[in-house]
Parts: C-alpha cells; structure tokens; sequence
C-alpha cells in the first residue's frame, strides 16, 4: 500500500528511544521528512544520524513553552509540519497519597500541557492547507488504570478528552486526530516499572511483549493519506490486554 507519506514534514516527541524513536523510524522509511525532538542535545542528534532524520531539536517538554518552540524549530527546518506525533515520558509511579501537588504540577506539564502547546502551535498552519495529522501517544492505562500509575492514568485520560474533542472541531479542514494506546511494548518503561516479559505473559492474551515497530506501524498508518476517514479514535495496540472499548 502507498501511504502517500513521501515528503510529507513529520515532527516527533520523544524520539531518542522507544515509541518515538520507532515512530520516527517509520516515517523516514516511508520517505517523510522527520524532526525528531528530545531533552538531551546528544541523544537526538546521535539517533538523528542512526535513523537517517532529517533534523535534530532539543528541547525540554517539561518546560512551559517548550512544545511551542519544538514546532517552531520544525518549522523553520522543513518549512512546515504536516504530522505531528506528540509522545511524552511517563510520570514515576506513586500511590495516591504519595503524590505531591508539585508531581501533579510537573506531570500536567510534561503530560497534558506539552501536547497542548505543540497542537496550538502547529494545528493553524495544517487547517490553512487542508491536510493534517495529529497523533497522541497516550497509554493502555488512559481506559484501564495500571495500580500506583496514578498521575498518568488521570492525564492520559484526559487526553482522550482533547483528542474526540478536537478532532470534531478540525475533521472538516482534512486535519485527523488519533490518540494510540501502547500496551506493555518493550521499551526502557518497562523496565522502570519493574516489568519481566514473564509478568507480561501472564496477563496479554498474545503472551508476549509488544515491539516497537508494531506500533509504529499503526501509528505511520494513521498518518497517512488512506487513513484519512480514521478520525477521533483511541486506538491500542496492546496485544488483546484491554477488555473495555
């Protein structure tokens, strides 16, 4: 299939690894040209060469105004930005009780706030040229709450929200909006949370671990020109872990 994507300007959170490097991955073999953007100036620049991205940004999401400034950069780079693929870092993991007002601050930053601002920043120019796609890189957990992910089961959520709502408001200008939901795929996150590919067995009916690739497959799908009555979807790829719609 021809996904139509050659050419086409792609901005990615978080791309040094995992969900985003894959991502990233992805769109430079569909022939995209990819701004790929991390905190850390080597990590993105050493991935850039690897992955053969056309440009590098660092640039800290945790900071206010950070999301603007990467669309920006995209911009002056590529001359535009027609996909962007927001992909954020998950808060630690804490009890209830454990969380404090400044990691409910912190993670509304890094979380919701990021993915506001690089959608305000890049959603005018895209409904101007009646193409575009936004993807949000959220989590199983945004409909099943993990134990103890506290921060990131409220957030994520609350980007579905953000993605059925806006994605009504911009399907008319040809601008999809899609939230993806990894599952337990196998990236540094897991590790984090102490996760075993044997704990993971036991609870995916496929018995494995996601890979990478497999979601970005998904993911380089949506931004795609067939894909362009796909709007307003949360859709996992997870393995058959989630029971709920």
């Amino acid at each position: 299939m021809d996904l139509g994507i050659a050419g086409k300007r792609a901005l990615v959170l978080g791309a040094s690894a995992g969900l985003g490097r894959a991502v990233a991955q992805a769109l430079v073999q569909e022939g995209a040209r990819v701004a790929m953007v991390s905190r850390d100036a080597g990590r993105i620049e050493a991935a850039r060469l690897a992955l053969g991205a056309e440009v590098a940004i660092a640039v800290d999401l945790d900071l206010p105004g950070a999301g603007q400034r990467a669309v920006e950069l995209a911009v002056a780079a590529l001359g535009g930005v027609d996909i962007l693929c927001v992909n954020t870092g998950g808060p630690p993991k804490a009890q209830f009780a454990a969380v404090t007002l400044d990691a409910w601050q912190h993670g509304f930053q890094s979380l919701f706030l990021s993915a506001v601002e690089t959608i305000q920043a890049a959603l005018p120019a895209m409904r101007a040229q009646r193409w575009g796609r936004i993807l949000l890189v959220t989590s199983v957990a945004a409909k099943e709450p993990m134990p103890a992910l506290t921060v990131s089961n409220a957030l994520r959520a609350g980007l579905l929200g953000l993605t059925k709502t806006l994605s009504d408001e911009v399907a008319g200008d040809g601008v999809t909006v899609n939230a993806l939901l990894p599952g337990f795929t196998r990236t540094s996150r897991m590790a984090q949370l102490g996760l075993t590919d044997a704990d993971i067995a036991s609870q995916v009916p496929a018995r494995r671990m996601g890979e990478p690739q497999e979601f970005a497959a998904v993911a380089v799908f949506l931004a795609s020109v067939p894909a362009a009555y796909v709007t307003g979807q949360a859709i996992a790829c997870d393995g058959g872990w989630l029971r709920s719609t």
